[in-house]
C-alpha cells in the first residue's frame, strides 16, 4: 500500500513537467482586445485552474491592474505583446504574493523596459526567464521527490497504517510548505530591501 502511494505521488510530482505555459513564440505580436487576451490566457493556462469555475484573467482584473499602476494603460483598447508578458508574469506572482508586493516587483521590470526601443526589452526578459525554468524543472522534480521519499521516513513508530499515511502525508506537506515559506519571506524581503522605506500595509484591491 505505502509503495503504491508513493508511486502514485510520484506521478502526481511528475506531471508539474507537463504543465501547461506560455512559450515565447506563442504571445502574439499584434495587439489585441480584452476578450482576445482572456481567451488567449484561458486557452493556455486552462489546466492550471484547479476547479472548472476558476477565472485565469477577468476584463475586471485587467482593469483593476491598470487602475492601480500595474500594467500601463493600453493604446486605443488594445493590449501590445508587452502588455501581454506583463499580465502572465502578475497571473503567477499574484498566486503567492499581495498585489502590492506584486506592484514592487513589476513596476521597476515596467518602468524600465516597457516600449524599450535600445537594449534590452520584455520580450528578451520573457524569453531568458522562461528558458532559465525549463531549464530548473527536473532538479524541481528532483528535490519533491528527495522530500517525499524524506517524509516516508517519518513517523516509523506509528503501526496502523492509515494513520501513518495521514501523518506522512501531513510530513510532506509541511516540507513542501517550509520551502515555500522560506523563498516567499525572501521574495518579500528582496521587494523591501529594493524600497526606499518600508512599505507600509495598504487595503488589498478587490477582485484583482
Amino acid at each position: 500500500m505505502a509503495n503504491k502511494y508513493t508511486s502514485e505521488m510520484i506521478k502526481l510530482i511528475r506531471n508539474i513537467q507537463n504543465i501547461d505555459y506560455i512559450p515565447p513564440e506563442a504571445i502574439p505580436e499584434i495587439d489585441l482586445y480584452m476578450d482576445q487576451i482572456t481567451t488567449f490566457m484561458d486557452e493556455y493556462l486552462n489546466s492550471s485552474k484547479r476547479f472548472a469555475d476558476d477565472k485565469i484573467l477577468t476584463k475586471t482584473m485587467i482593469n483593476n491592474y491598470t487602475k492601480n499602476d500595474l500594467l500601463p494603460p493600453p493604446e486605443k483598447k488594445k493590449y501590445s505583446k508587452e502588455h501581454m508578458i506583463l499580465l502572465i508574469f502578475i497571473y503567477y506572482f499574484k498566486n503567492f504574493l499581495s498585489i502590492n508586493d506584486v506592484k514592487g516587483i513589476i513596476n521597476p521590470i515596467s518602468k524600465n523596459f516597457f516600449q524599450q526601443k535600445d537594449g534590452i526589452n520584455l520580450d528578451d526578459i520573457y524569453r531568458e526567464v522562461f528558458e532559465t525554468q525549463l531549464e530548473n524543472i527536473d532538479s524541481q522534480v528532483r528535490d519533491m521527490i528527495r522530500k517525499l521519499n524524506k517524509s516516508n521516513e517519518t513517523f516509523s513508530e506509528v503501526e496502523d497504517e492509515e494513520e501513518r499515511k495521514i501523518l506522512t502525508n501531513f510530513s510532506f506537506i509541511c516540507m513542501l510548505s517550509f520551502d515555500i515559506w522560506v523563498k516567499k519571506t525572501i521574495i518579500e524581503n528582496i521587494i523591501d530591501h529594493k524600497m526606499d522605506t518600508k512599505p507600509s500595509r495598504k487595503k488589498e484591491p478587490s477582485d484583482i
